[in-house]
């Protein structure tokens, strides 16, 4: 297995359990389904994405001593990542996500993120110590980012010289915890990948579209953002241009990872080095593929 990282995925590594329905579900319903328990978190789901595309990701995270620990620790190296870079910590248990998806689309979440924000920076470590970089030789390649991280911890990322030389990719965990990419808006190296409605929370208004919500992020200071809007139109922008494509019309099947999957698909294809367009015409690609259920998980 290859061990010099091509990408670093810092965030949530976790259990995703998931209850998946073809039925439409109101609140207390009880209906038929399926449970499914699967290595997931928005570092982990970009990086299972990176590995279909052939690169081989570092996971930062924290993840317990415990036997679901070591069962997803186990998952990530027979995938071919990186894990010497992980934080396991005796004392914190595992995370775990929890979901109910219908046919009518997440019903309702629960993130149990309780371990990675009490790690904090002890999943830095290797950025600072010489596994990766140094303050004096910072990492210098591509950096997946996820808002599961504290408020603290961000704000600590936007100005520490272990990211001075970053390509810097970030991404909200959800729309509840979008307002905490405020801490990096400024970055001048940071690609933000949100939907409209979290690009609408950050802002502190709603947008009917995405490329409206993608120039008001960049006029509020973000260097690159992508919004992504469901089966509407996608945009990406930067001070200079707006470019929006709309997503190919599939049967949705899953919901949970899909941005996930859009924004790793979108560095791959940046990495490999395609121009915007096709950069984002590969991911609204990949996703589609993703949430149609042709994309093995």
């Amino acid at each position: 297995m290859k061990t010099q990282a091509d990408i670093l995925c810092i965030g949530s590594v976790l259990w995703d359990v998931i209850g998946r329905t073809a039925i439409h579900m109101q609140v207390g319903a009880d209906v038929p389904g399926r449970i499914t328990r699967l290595p997931g978190g928005v570092a982990m789901n970009i990086a299972m994405t990176l590995r279909r595309f052939g690169l081989t990701p570092a996971l930062l995270t924290s993840i317990g001593r415990d036997p679901e620990g070591d069962e997803l620790v186990a998952d990530a190296i027979r995938r071919g990542m990186v894990t010497d870079t992980i934080y396991r910590s005796e004392d914190l248990p595992t995370d775990v996500y929890m979901a109910i998806e219908g046919g009518n689309g997440l019903i309702a979440a629960i993130a149990d993120a309780h371990s990675l924000e009490a790690a904090g920076a002890k999943i830095l470590a290797p950025l600072s110590d010489g596994m990766l970089g140094t303050a004096e030789a910072p990492w210098r390649g591509c950096v997946a980012l996820d808002g599961n991280l504290t408020v603290e911890l961000l704000q600590t990322i936007a100005s520490s010289p272990l990211f001075a030389a970053a390509d810097l990719r970030v991404a909200p965990a959800s729309p509840g915890k979008a307002e905490r990419l405020l801490a990096l808006l400024g970055h001048p190296s940071a690609t933000l990948y949100v939907n409209r409605e979290e690009a609408g929370l950050i802002c502190h208004t709603q947008f009917e579209t995405a490329p409206a919500a993608a120039a008001a992020l960049i006029a509020k200071g973000a260097a690159r953002v992508l919004v992504t809007d469901g089966g509407k139109p996608t945009s990406v922008a930067t001070a200079d241009r707006i470019i929006t494509q709309t997503p190919a019309s599939v049967l949705v099947t899953r919901i949970t990872g899909a941005g996930d999957t859009f924004m790793a698909a979108h560095i791959a294809a940046e990495l490999g080095g395609a121009d915007a367009e096709d950069a984002l015409s590969q991911a609204l690609a990949a996703a589609a593929a993703y949430v149609s259920g042709e994309t093995p998980i």
